[in-house]
C-alpha cells in the first residue's frame, strides 16, 4: 500500500502539478521558500485536514487535490462497509473554493472529511518537524507505548464505560428512592384503572361501529322493508314485475328490430341483480332485530373509554398503547428500585474493568523496557552517546478509562545525567533527535504504508545527519518513505530525489516538483552543501556522497578532422 500519484491544481503557489511517486525512500529538497512542504500540506488536505480558503492560489476560484494509493484488503473492506465501490486504485479527491467550502470524493463517490480522516489513518503516517511536542501529551505517549506493545485498549474502554454507567445507575437509584416510590405508586394506580377496562387494540373502532349500527337499528329495518317492497311489490307495483314486462315487450319486437334483443338482455341482467338485492335484504331482516340491552352495554363500555381518555388526556384509540407503555415504565422503575441488583451489577462491572485494566498494565510493563532499549539504541546512532531513554509507569489513585497508570517518557541526554521528562529537555536539537529516534523505532508498527518525515532532521548535522539518512533508507526497504529535508547527507541516501523549485511567470510565483538524476542531482546536493555558487570542491563532495563518478569529458577532434575545422 503506497502513494502512487498526486495531482495539484491551483493549490497555494502551485498552478498545476502531476507527480508520480515510487516505493522506497524519496526526498524532497529545494531552496528555502520554494514550497517543499506544499506536497505534505496537500496530502493532509486530501486526507481530511481542515479546509480553508487560504489554500486556493491567488486569482483562482478553487483548488483541487487528488491522491492515488494502492489499495489493500483492509481498505477494500472499509470501502465496502462505507458503500463505496472499490477499484484497482484508491483515488481521493478534494476541492476547496475561495469561500472555504470543501467537497470530497473517494473513488468518485461523494465523501465526508471524517471518512477521509478514517482512511488517512490507514494510508499515511506523518511526522512533522515539531513531532517532539506530542511527546509531552499523556495520550500521545500512552498511545506510542500501546502501539509498540500491540495493545487493543477498546475492551478496556468499553469495560470502564460499563462500570461508570452501572455506578451512575446505582447512585441515581439511591438518590431517588422517595421519588421512585411516588412515581411507582402513580403508575400502578393508572395501570390498575386501565386494566379494569382492559382496552384492546382496535377495540374502540369496533365498539363505535357496533354502537352506530344498534343505535340506528329501527331505521335500518325500516329501510330494508321499504327496499324489499319497492323491488318485489304487490301485483304490478314492484320493480321486478315491471322489468319482466319490459323484457317480454322488447323480446316480442326483436324479430322486427334486432337491437331490442340486446336491450332485453341488459334488462334481464338488471332483473337478476335486483333479485339478488331482494334476497340479501330478506336475509338481513331475518337476522336483525332491535336489541336495547346490548345497546345499553355498549353505551356503558364506551362511556368508560371516554372517561379514562379524558382523565389521562388521550384519545380513546391511544389507551391500549398507554397501558403497554406504563407497564414498561413500571418494570423499569422496579428494576431501578432494586438496589441489591444494582449494587451487584456495579460490583461485577468494576471487577470486569479491573481485570481488563490489569491485563493492559501487564502488557505495558512487558513492553516498557524493550521500547526504552530500542529508543536508547537509536539515540546512540543519532549522536547522543551515553544517552538513555526510559518509559515511566506511574500508578494512578483510581482506575481511568485508559488503565491503572500514567505513561511518561524520561530522557537523559548524555551519560551520567539523570533522566528527566521529555518536555524539560532544554536542547532543541536533542528534542528533534529524540523525536526522530522514537519515530524510527515506532514507525514500523502502524498499518500505514507511507511514512512522511517533514523536516524532522532539523537541528542535526554532520555524521548524525548521515545516520538519519541511513535510518530512513532502512525504513524504505519495508515501507514507502517520503522526507522533506535540508540536509545533503539525508538527501544523498535517498532512492529517489524530488527537486522543488519556484519561478515567476506573468507576475505570479509558481512552485514545481520534478525528479532529478545524474548530474542534476549532483548539482542539487552540491547546492545543499555550499550554496548557490557551485565549486569544483562541492561538486566533487556531492559526487562522493552519491558515489557518482564525474562525467566523462567530451572527446576533442584530432588530426585531419581538426585541420579541416
Amino acid at each position: 500500500m503506497a502513494l502512487t500519484h498526486i495531482t495539484l491544481r491551483d493549490f497555494v503557489i502551485v498552478h498545476e502539478l502531476e507527480l508520480d511517486l515510487s516505493t522506497g525512500f524519496s526526498v524532497l529538497t529545494g531552496e528555502t521558500g520554494a514550497g517543499k512542504s506544499i506536497l505534505i500540506d496537500a496530502l493532509q488536505l486530501a486526507l481530511g485536514a481542515r479546509a480553508e480558503s487560504g489554500v486556493v492560489r491567488e486569482g483562482a476560484s478553487r483548488c483541487e487535490v487528488c491522491a492515488e494509493f494502492e489499495p489493500t484488503p483492509a481498505i477494500a473492506a472499509w470501502l465496502e462497509e462505507a458503500g463505496i465501490e472499490a477499484s484497482a486504485e484508491l483515488l481521493l479527491r478534494r476541492t476547496v473554493d475561495t469561500a472555504g467550502k470543501s467537497r470530497a470524493w473517494i473513488n468518485g463517490s461523494p465523501a465526508t472529511a471524517t471518512q477521509l480522516r478514517e482512511l488517512g489513518e490507514q494510508l499515511l503516517d506523518i511526522h512533522g518537524q515539531h513531532a517532539w511536542q506530542s511527546l509531552t501529551r499523556p495520550d500521545a505517549v500512552r498511545g506510542l507505548l500501546d502501539a509498540y506493545a500491540g495493545i487493543d485498549t477498546r475492551p478496556l474502554k468499553a469495560a470502564w464505560h460499563g462500570w461508570r454507567q452501572a455506578q451512575q445507575s446505582l447512585a441515581d437509584a439511591q438518590q431517588a428512592q422517595s421519588t421512585l416510590a411516588n412515581e411507582r405508586e402513580r403508575l400502578a394506580w393508572q395501570i390498575g384503572e386501565l386494566e379494569k377496562l382492559n382496552p384492546q387494540v382496535d377495540e374502540w373502532q369496533e365498539l363505535s361501529t357496533q354502537h352506530s349500527r344498534l343505535a340506528n337499528a329501527q331505521a335500518l329495518i325500516d329501510g330494508a322493508n321499504q327496499g324489499t317492497l319497492l323491488i318485489e311489490g304487490d301485483e304490478d307495483g314492484g320493480a321486478l314485475r315491471q322489468l319482466s314486462r319490459a323484457i317480454q315487450t322488447l323480446q316480442s319486437l326483436g324479430q322486427f328490430e334486432p337491437e331490442f334483443n340486446a336491450l332485453a338482455e341488459v334488462l334481464a341482467s338488471a332483473q337478476a341483480q335486483a333479485e339478488d338485492v331482494a334476497h340479501s335484504l330478506h336475509a338481513y331482516l331475518r337476522k336483525t332485530d332491535l336489541d336495547p340491552a346490548q345497546l345499553a352495554q355498549l353505551d356503558e363500555r364506551m362511556g368508560l373509554w371516554l372517561s379514562l381518555a379524558r382523565r389521562y388526556k388521550k384519545t380513546p384509540d391511544e389507551l391500549p398503547l398507554a397501558l403497554q407503555t406504563w407497564r414498561q415504565e413500571l418494570a423499569q422503575l422496579d428494576a431501578a428500585a432494586d438496589l441489591d441488583a444494582l449494587q451487584k451489577a456495579a460490583h461485577a462491572a468494576q471487577t470486569a474493568c479491573t481485570q481488563a485494566a490489569k491485563a493492559v498494565s501487564r502488557q505495558r510493563q512487558q513492553a516498557a523496557k524493550p521500547l526504552a532499549q530500542a529508543v536508547s539504541s537509536a539515540m546512540q546512532q543519532l549522536g547522543m552517546q551515553g544517552g538513555r531513554f526510559e518509559v515511566q509507569l506511574q500508578t494512578l489513585d483510581a482506575p481511568a478509562q485508559h488503565g491503572l497508570e500514567e505513561v511518561s517518557f524520561l530522557v537523559a541526554g548524555h551519560e551520567g545525567s539523570t533522566p528527566r521528562p521529555v518536555g524539560k529537555v532544554a536542547s532543541g536539537g536533542e528534542l528533534s533527535r529524540i523525536a526522530l529516534a522514537i519515530a524510527v523505532t515506532t514507525s514500523e508498527l502502524g498499518e500505514a504504508g507511507t511514512l512522511i518525515f517533514d523536516e524532522v532532521d532539523s537541528g542535526v548535522g554532520g555524521a548524525v545527519a548521515e545516520t538519519v539518512g541511513r535510518l530512513m533508507k532502512q525504513l524504505g526497504q519495508h515501507r514507502q518513505v517520503l522526507a522533506v529535508t535540508h540536509l545533503p547527507q539525508v538527501a544523498a541516501c535517498a532512492d529517489h530525489h524530488l527537486l522543488v523549485s519556484k519561478a515567476a511567470s506573468k507576475g505570479q510565483v509558481s512552485s514545481q516538483v520534478r525528479g532529478v538524476n545524474g548530474e542534476e542531482r549532483v548539482s542539487e546536493i552540491a547546492r545543499m552543501l555550499g550554496g548557490e555558487k557551485l565549486s569544483a570542491t562541492t561538486l566533487a563532495h556531492a559526487r562522493e556522497m552519491l558515489d557518482t563518478p564525474p562525467p566523462k569529458p567530451t572527446p576533442q577532434p584530432t588530426g585531419r578532422k581538426a585541420a579541416q575545422r
